[in-house]
């Protein structure tokens, strides 16, 4: 088996194994991370109304801020940018959803960001 596809099929299996422990409801939403090679993405969603509230990404963090995207200060941008979009639409408290993704590297400078902005964990 290619080396590739079996480290993207170990991540989807702990992505599942998190998805069951975490849900977002109306009162504590779900902050689900995605890392590509190049990007980070981030959403706040409410898993029982099948609603994402905010999202922001380092596509567009990138073209506000003109930084990076591929590197922990992109990340750290789009974490402080989901956190503001959030606390507009009224959420406070997330449940954080790492994707399968260690909590290292962009994931964590991420959520380092958004709590710094006014989220809690």
């Amino acid at each position: 088996m290619d080396k590739n596809k079996h480290k993207a099929m170990r991540r989807e299996r702990r992505h599942h194994g998190i998805r069951k422990r975490v849900q977002g409801a109306p009162d504590r939403p779900r902050l689900a991370v995605y890392r590509s090679l190049k990007h980070i993405y981030a959403q706040i969603i409410d898993d029982l109304a099948g609603r994402t509230l905010a999202s922001a990404s380092s596509q567009e963090a990138a073209a506000l801020a003109g930084a990076r995207t591929s590197n922990r200060s992109g990340a750290a941008a789009v974490g402080r940018l989901v956190a503001e979009r959030a606390i507009k639409a009224g959420v406070a408290t997330v449940a954080f959803d790492r994707g399968g993704f260690r909590f290292h590297g962009r994931v964590k400078a991420l959520a380092d960001a958004a709590r710094e902005a006014g989220l809690k964990f």
